[in-house]
């Protein structure tokens, strides 16, 4: 594991935060043509540094922009590649959330080409305003696969899932690595793929890209440990987040990490492993069991679904009861997702969102010091 302090947090948070009115109304305005891109650029300028400063006060060693350059977690890629259409597949939600979901992936109509930097222009505004402590999130290369793949188009560029996936990870792996080189100090990659193999329903849908389960997984856990390795090979710490889905307080799967916890946690060089673990639909803590020494398991004990504030006591009993199964010095806290996985972010407030994080930080520190 990494010698730097980042390694070793006890409180963080996912990436993504609830977007201020002013940013989403020039999102808007910008997307309408009544705005234009620097005077858009400037609205997420003012709204990073206000992000920023009440991260700092709620607590947090470790900063992000709260994803706020994104109109979702997956949005960068789209931006910064050509191949993509305008064209969406309906996801199968679960839960009833608050209104309708959001459509952020847009589907592969052709080969993909980078036309530009995915995630520098982020990385840039972090290096200068919090120098040394931030975060930067990049999508699992096989998501791209899971969300963006419609039968009947994409299948007429990439036959197969395996050549969608390579030309996916090559370009993110070909960012991260230049992200670290440049100093990024900490890298997570978001990979809600695992469920497809954890949860029956999943494994159902694999069929349609052409995947067996086994198969399937051996793909996530390759474009994963690219992707790590990218990070780690210039210093970075190296991160990755594993969820269930997350849309507006829906979700797409569930189950334990039961089936695939020995392979995830030894297989990935992951510094840290940030783990759904809000609700019963996450399973117990037994397959902690199986991390190795010297990698933490970040737990997501509070939920970003549901505006209910979680009690410092309640984290704490569940911290000691994952401490039966691994050391209680490999652990640490944080929400179980990002607070906007798309912009219209979930169905909590700001001040929902300001508390769930100050708690976060304030139980890290009577649990670990």
């Amino acid at each position: 594991m990494s010698s730097s302090p980042l390694a070793s947090l006890r409180a963080e948070h996912v990436g993504s935060l609830l977007r201020p009115a002013e940013l989403l109304e020039a999102r808007a305005a910008h997307a309408a043509g009544r705005l234009a891109a620097a005077e858009l650029r400037a609205a997420e300028d003012r709204a990073i540094l206000d992000a920023l400063a009440w991260q700092r006060r709620a607590g947090f060693e470790l900063l992000t922009d709260g994803e706020y350059r994104r109109y979702s977690w997956l949005t960068n890629l789209q931006a910064a590649v050509s191949g993509f259409v305008a064209e969406h597949v309906e996801q199968q939600w679960r839960g009833s959330g608050e209104g309708p979901p959001q459509f952020s992936a847009q589907m592969i109509g052709g080969r993909l080409r980078q036309t530009g930097p995915v995630y520098q222009h982020e990385a840039t505004f972090l290096q200068a305003h919090a120098p040394g402590q931030f975060k930067i999130t990049s999508p699992s290369p096989v998501m791209y696969l899971f969300v963006s793949y419609k039968p009947g188009l994409t299948d007429q560029y990439y036959p197969t899932a395996a050549e969608l996936v390579a030309d996916v990870q090559a370009i993110l792996v070909g960012e991260i690595a230049a992200l670290a080189a440049a100093g990024v100090p900490y890298i997570q990659i978001d990979s809600p793929s695992y469920p497809f193999y954890i949860d029956p329903a999943g494994r159902a849908r694999l069929a349609a890209y052409g995947l067996e389960p086994e198969a399937a997984l051996e793909l996530i856990l390759a474009a994963d440990s690219a992707c790590l390795r990218a990070a780690k090979q210039h210093g970075a710490i190296a991160a990755l987040h594993v969820c269930r889905g997350n849309n507006r307080g829906r979700w797409l799967f569930e189950g334990g990490y039961d089936a695939v916890a020995e392979r995830l946690f030894n297989t990935l060089d992951a510094d840290r492993f940030i783990l759904e673990y809000d609700t019963e639909r996450a399973g117990g803590f037994e397959p902690l069991r199986f991390l190795p020494a010297g990698k933490m398991a970040v737990l997501g004990l509070v939920s970003t679904k549901d505006p209910r504030l979680e009690t410092a006591d309640e984290l704490l009993r569940r911290i000691e009861a994952a401490a039966q199964y691994v050391a209680p010095e490999q652990l640490a806290l944080s929400p179980q997702c990002g607070f906007a996985t798309v912009s219209e972010g979930h169905p909590l407030s700001l001040d929902d969102q300001q508390r769930k994080l100050e708690l976060v930080a304030d139980v890290a520190r009577r649990a670990w010091g």
